[in-house]
């Protein structure tokens, strides 16, 4: 009886004596799990078999074999006679027989165990990585990552008994025990829950499974469990499942979509776009959070983009899209904040600018997360270039201005120093612009100048410059030209004759044609060393000696020129120090009638410089106009001559003299000059009737409205006016009869060679006539001999000036004898 249960054992059982540990005998169990015949391992030790892989694994069972006696079951690995490694796990008895003492081992096979164990581990952490992924995920608004709850468990091959692991236990609220009935654990699932978690349980194929469980406690959590089935190398099978308790994260879960809710609330009216998003590469990502503006600015509604990041980032430009992703992950990198510039082609077909802001780290996950926002700045950026244009270009005709010229020219001159070439400056000044200005509008000059930029554009090479400076003053510049010094003046005329020539056809203004003329000066570089503004004031110097050359022409820059301006600079500091030291002087030269005798005179200034000696009035009076001093200048004459008229007021002889004062146009221009001349006349107590202004041509055709203005105020208090040079500019008879004059003079240019010259003694003849006519008083200037004056009076002139009748002489060298005849 007790051979047979031996032999029939579901157990290995191996007796083996204890004095020499040789076995005795082995059931069937044991043959099979071993491989060996009884025969074969009767009276030999397992080591003799050569049942071990090696000597550690021998003295492992040595070991093993001693621990017998207190009976302790012990896993080895065991290599069985066909060379399979299988785990064992032996356990025992020392037992006497007959008196003599044997050991009695119990081998079973746990290689299966092992490997769901294994599997289980494994399982237990990819679902620990899964769980670090989901929560990651998840975390918004610095929620601390919190590591999940995770139990596992295995089941008989009915399936009717659960072993667990303590922590399902604790999960799910019960103490822990040996085994849990399937009726039991599945009375804890959700109702509503219960049929997906059958058909998984069912599947067995490892497929993600979230389910509610009902706590003892009354609560409910979250579970989400994989499921499989593991097959042993007997054919035996077991199944296990991982189980983790998520309920944090869906609380997290649910409250997160409540702050994200009310976060698309706040952010709804915003016009930025606010968003997570997480990196899954270097080119994708998904978007966790986007605001209300996404639809403004991309064209998609917030759950298309948070579904679909790609149908955000498809609308970026594809030069801009990789630059785009590289800055994110460079900023990711280096725990810098992400500022980024990049352009989109909308939904409406328009390229748009947008300003990407974020800040950018690694999660704990490894997966980088920017939180930040984007800002539509088209409007902005057209704005800067608006400025920049502004800044850099001339508004009226998108030339470059003096700034950009002066940027470029500073270029130009470092190029052609190091290229050894030469360039040139073509500066252009348009002769007589403010007439047209003044006669026509600001509208119709701006016509001009926007008709010649576009002249001078077509005039030159694209590589060449063509800026505008200021007012009706353009400036060409010329790159690349040859080295040899005529040569490059050749290529540079050839230019400017083609600018000439395109700035002298007729220009349509509106309904108006006009022609307009150009004055150019030219200064060559390459050759020397020059700065920006000495090349600047070669040109400009140039340009005037076409002025001076009578204009619709050309001249390159001679250092001559450079010399006669530092005369006139010299010039122009002597004046202002001779009206500061009161080196100026007012002579005084008669105006008499037909019988000699003097009705009045005319005020003229002198100078006698301490250095220089006597200065001519035709070398300051110039230098004065240009600089502005003639308005100090001009107030001085004026208040002199006041002074005058009342000093002759106190004597009856000379009470009805009369004194001429020349005001020059921009003295005249003053907007105070009225008020100027009736504080002086009320300061100094001088007669207004006996003050005569003397007037040019030219002032009368600028701004003739303010000029008529003024002549009326200064008229109304008695002043008197006289027209100066009268026909050497453009005399319009119109002007005559509509200004408040009292006088004209004839220049001396025509009386000086009125006896010779048969035009200028009918031009004469002719300003008398029409002296006569209007009513006005005519002076001839400048009759120096007995003959021009005879042919004056014989022609009606009854008043004359000049040297035959005395020279501009200090007020106390006046001849007053000459009042006897007045």
């Amino acid at each position: 009886m007790i051979d047979a249960m031996f032999a029939k054992s579901p157990v290995a059982i191996s007796v083996s004596r204890a004095v020499d540990g040789c076995i005795v005998n082995v059931n069937d169990r044991w043959t099979r799990l071993t491989g060996y015949s009884c025969d074969e391992v009767i009276g030999k030790t397992a080591i003799e078999l050569g049942m071990w892989a090696d000597p550690k694994e021998r003295d492992a069972a040595r070991m093993a074999a001693i621990q017998l006696r207190e009976a302790h079951p012990t896993e080895l690995p065991f290599r069985t006679k066909d060379g399979h490694n299988i785990t064992i796990r032996v356990e025992g008895a020392r037992v006497a027989i007959d008196g003599e003492s044997y050991f009695v081992v119990y081998v079973s096979d746990v290689t299966a165990e092992r490997k769901i164990n294994a599997a289980i581990a494994s399982s237990e952490k990819a679902l620990q990585q899964l769980n670090d992924d989901l929560q990651a995920k998840v975390e918004l608004f610095r929620v601390t990552e919190s590591v999940a709850k995770v139990g596992h468990w295995t089941a008989d091959a009915t399936g009717d008994y659960l072993y667990g692991s303590p922590e399902i236990f604790h999960m799910m609220g019960l103490g822990v025990e040996p085994g849990v009935t399937r009726e039991t654990a599945r009375s804890m699932i959700h109702p509503d829950d219960l049929p997906g978690f059958v058909a998984a349980r069912v599947a067995m194929d490892e497929t993600p499974f979230s389910y509610r469980v009902l706590l003892p406690d009354g609560t409910i959590h979250y579970m989400r469990t994989q499921m499989g089935r593991h097959v042993r190398s007997d054919g035996t099978q077991v199944d296990y499942g991982v189980i983790q308790d998520f309920t944090v994260e869906h609380e997290a879960k649910a409250a997160l979509q409540v702050r994200l809710t009310q976060l698309q609330l706040l952010t709804a009216r915003l016009p930025v776009m606010v968003f997570q998003y997480t990196m899954q590469s270097a080119t994708s990502g998904v978007f966790n959070f986007v605001s209300e503006a996404v639809s403004d600015i991309f064209g998609v509604t917030p759950e298309q983009a948070c579904e679909n990041a790609n149908s955000v980032f498809r609308w970026v430009l594809e030069e801009d899209r990789k630059v785009l992703f590289d800055t994110m992950n460079h900023s990711a990198e280096v725990g810098s904040k992400w500022t980024h510039e990049f352009r989109i082609c909308s939904a409406d077909g328009v390229d748009r600018v947008l300003l990407g802001r974020a800040l950018v780290r690694y999660e704990s996950s490894g997966s980088v997360v920017a939180y930040g926002s984007v800002t539509d700045i088209t409007e902005r950026k057209a704005a800067e270039a608006k400025i920049e244009h502004l800044a850099f270009y001339d508004a009226l005709t998108s030339l470059p201005n003096r700034r950009l010229l002066m940027d470029r020219l500073q270029y130009a001159l470092a190029i052609t120093t190091r290229d050894k070439t030469s360039g040139a400056l073509i500066f252009i000044d348009l002769d007589n612009f403010k007439n047209l200005n003044d006669s026509q509008g600001h509208d119709v000059g701006d016509q001009l100048l926007q008709q010649v930029a576009q002249r001078l554009l077509d005039s030159v090479r694209e590589v060449d410059t063509v800026a505008r400076i200021g007012g009706d003053e353009f400036v060409v510049m010329l790159q690349g030209l040859e080295t040899e010094g005529q040569l490059a003046t050749a290529q540079v005329e050839q230019v400017a004759k083609k600018i000439l020539v395109n700035l002298n056809r007729p220009y349509f203004l509106g309904a108006l044609e006009h022609h307009s003329t150009p004055s150019i000066g030219v200064a060559l570089f390459g050759d020397n060393d020059q700065t920006v503004d000495e090349l600047l004031k070669q040109a400009d110097l140039a340009m005037y000696e076409s002025k001076s050359a009578g204009r619709n022409t050309m001249r390159f820059f001679d250092p001559a020129m450079q010399e006669l301006v530092a005369q006139r600079t010299a010039l122009e500091h002597d004046l202002r120090m001779g009206l500061q030291r009161r080196e100026l002087m007012v002579h005084y030269q008669p105006v008499v009638n037909s019988r000699g005798g003097m009705v009045g005179v005319e005020a003229l200034c002198r100078w006698n410089h301490p250095r220089r000696g006597r200065v001519s009035p035709g070398e300051f009076i110039p230098v004065a106009e240009q600089t502005g001093l003639i308005v100090p200048l001009g107030h001085w004459v004026l208040q002199t001559a006041c002074e005058q008229l009342a000093v002759w007021a106190q004597r009856d002889s000379t009470r009805a003299l009369t004194i001429s004062v020349n005001v020059s146009a921009r003295q005249f221009r003053q907007s105070e000059f009225v008020q100027e001349v009736s504080d002086l006349l009320a300061d100094t107590g001088a007669n207004p009737r006996c003050l005569r202004l003397e007037l040019t041509e030219s002032l009368l055709f600028s701004d003739r409205d303010d000029t008529v203005r003024k002549m009326t105020e200064l008229g109304s208090m008695g002043v008197k006016f006289s027209l100066d040079d009268f026909g050497t500019g453009y005399s319009s008879l119109a002007y005559l009869k509509i200004l408040p004059l009292e006088q004209l003079k004839i220049d001396q240019s025509f009386v000086r060679d009125v006896l010779s010259d048969s035009n200028d003694a009918a031009i004469a003849r002719t300003v008398l006539a029409l002296g006569h006519s209007l009513g006005l008083n005519v002076v001839a200037e400048g009759v120096e001999t007995a003959g021009q004056r005879d042919f004056l009076l014989e022609n009606g002139c009854r008043l004359f000036q000049g040297y035959y009748f005395g020279r501009p002489v200090p007020v106390e060298e006046l001849d007053l004898d000459l009042l006897g005849s007045a």
